[in-house]
């Protein structure tokens, strides 16, 4: 049987690359000792096959095979466009 692939929704933060975009994932965990929130993010380069991201765009990636040697990541759906203005 195949092991789970993560899937993780984020932001997409740069476009500027042909077929890849650069999605920023935020996550909120309690400290262990004071309770408080922390919040922190992280960058991953994700496959765009397409080249239908734009910046601001609301996104779900899956995990994959290495694609090259910073992409690991393929986005499987857009799930919220950004607003153009």
């Amino acid at each position: 049987m195949r092991e789970r692939r993560r899937e993780l929704v984020g932001v997409v933060t740069s476009d500027k690359m042909d077929k890849t975009v650069v999605v920023e994932v935020g996550r909120a965990a309690r400290h262990a000792l004071y309770g408080k929130v922390v919040k922190s993010h992280k960058k991953y380069k994700v496959h765009d096959a397409d080249n239908a991201c734009r910046v601001g765009d609301t996104v779900q990636i899956r995990e994959c095979r290495p694609i090259s040697k910073h992409k690991k990541f393929y986005v499987s759906q857009i799930l919220d466009h950004a607003v153009v203005v």
